[in-house]
């Protein structure tokens, strides 16, 4: 197959400008596709082509896959990249794709429709031999029957809806009477998040790191890690700041992790870039969490360590394409992090939607992958994240510093922004030692200086 000519790119903001980076770089023509509260944004702008998907609600605009799919054949785009979020993981999306003739950049719809149901994933992983954390093989069928799991797995637990993400369907459960409370809660909002109501419990781990794996695997049945990502610093079950390597992990630790990943990629028949996740707990093992099967928003630090183009190697592998390098061809270079930028109250984590007045970013000193600039609106309708600032150095004491000078010289007003918490995070002696779990949010309430 031959490279694509011609990409539609269903998605909105950074991700959509990321992908018509490198699609102008490939001499690829792209296709922009807005809800009426994009009409001014630069993707829209910076693509080839734009149409309009009318209605700004998502459900009517980026989650519409019948009038997206409409639009791609009647501009004749060979191809879709669904970027992350929205439609990215829907089985039945990528299915109508290849049934209309239009390739998915991504998996194929029955590995998207695998990993999606969390529960058939945990099993998959642990024929492979990638270690699980004790839970459900099966979902819960009633409340009685989720008293006895838990008390079997020992307090505390996780409830989790089996098709979550994103942080979504997921509740800590320390005691019976939170799992009472808690039970009916989660499969209502399963069911009204993903159309399935189906929960299972898993062994809560405390204190957890929580790391992830790059894997790329094309249609010839060669896969690759390209090392892993530290994911820890989280606020409500969401990413905040992601580094690459992670500070957690010696060599030996790194090629365990690794090669783990590319076996359970290889077990599902994955093609493309995918992301398996892992948690760490306090003794150092490792269990697998879930695997994205998709583009992930922080991306951009795996490149800056391996100087590859992620999404560059997304449309290779889709257009049939061998992947471009070995294993022994990858190379771990410096050290990179990643800070996502979010229209919201930095303490609060309350979206602030409006008009940024004013947007400063010391350009040559940093990565900025943005959504907006000065001038543009925030939407309500949309995740609160408008940008990543992502540093690289040689060492990951000079990426912290660089990236604590980058932040102090970025100005955004006319909406708030998350910029002071970013800014103390990376000052904060337990991130510098690399020593924070998923609840270093948590434990330190930060009061940044003006809020």
């Amino acid at each position: 197959m031959a490279m694509f000519k011609k990409v539609l790119i269903a998605n909105r903001g950074e991700i959509a400008r990321r992908i018509i980076r490198t699609c102008r770089n490939l001499g690829i023509q792209t296709v922009a596709i807005y809800a009426d509260a994009d009409a001014g944004a630069p993707f829209v702008k910076e693509a080839d082509e734009c149409y309009p998907l009318g209605e700004s609600q998502p459900l009517k605009s980026y989650l519409n896959g019948s009038k997206i799919l409409s639009i791609a054949k009647a501009c004749n785009a060979e191809a879709i990249h669904p970027g992350y979020g929205f439609l990215s993981e829907n089985a039945a999306f990528a299915k109508s794709c290849a049934e209309d003739g239009i390739r998915f950049i991504g998996p194929k719809h029955d590995v998207i429709q695998l990993m999606g149901d969390k529960i058939e994933a945990r099993k998959q992983m642990s024929k492979a031999g990638v270690p699980i954390v004790p839970g459900c093989d099966k979902p819960l069928e009633s409340l009685v029957e989720a008293i006895e799991v838990a008390k079997a797995l020992g307090y505390p637990v996780m409830l989790k809806a089996s098709a979550g993400g994103g942080g979504i369907g997921m509740q800590l459960i320390e005691s019976e009477d939170e799992l009472q409370a808690a039970y009916t809660t989660i499969i209502q909002k399963s069911t009204a998040y993903f159309g399935n109501g189906a929960v299972y419990l898993e062994k809560f781990i405390r204190n957890p790191r929580h790391i992830e794996v790059q894997v790329a695997c094309d249609e010839f049945g060669n896969a690759v890690h390209l090392f892993e990502r530290e994911c820890s610093i989280q606020r409500r079950n969401q990413k905040v700041i992601e580094e690459a390597p992670s500070p957690f992990l010696d060599q030996a630790i790194r090629q365990t992790l690794c090669d783990t990943a590319v076996s359970g990629a290889q077990q599902i028949g994955y093609t493309n870039v995918g992301t398996m996740e892992f948690i760490f707990d306090e003794s150092g093992n490792f269990y697998f969490l879930e695997m994205n099967t998709r583009l992930q928003v922080e991306h951009p630090v795996t490149e800056m360590i391996t100087g590859l183009d992620l999404v560059e190697w997304q449309l290779k592998i889709a257009a049939e394409e061998p992947l471009p390098l070995a294993q022994a061809d990858i190379h771990l270079l410096g050290s990179a992090i990643e800070a996502r930028v979010y229209a919201e109250d930095p303490v609060t984590y309350f979206p602030s939607p409006g008009t940024i007045t004013k947007l400063e970013l010391p350009q040559g000193k940093a990565r900025f992958d943005f959504a907006v600039e000065e001038g543009s609106h925030v939407s309500h309708f949309y995740d609160p994240m408008i940008g990543k600032i992502i540093a690289w150095s040689s060492s990951r004491s000079e990426t912290i510093g660089q990236l604590d000078q980058v932040l102090r010289e970025t100005k955004i007003e006319g909406i708030k922004s998350n910029l002071p918490l970013l800014k103390d995070i990376v000052e904060r002696q337990e991130f510098l030692k690399g020593q924070y779990t998923t609840r270093f949010l948590d434990q330190y309430r930060f009061h940044p200086s003006g809020e």
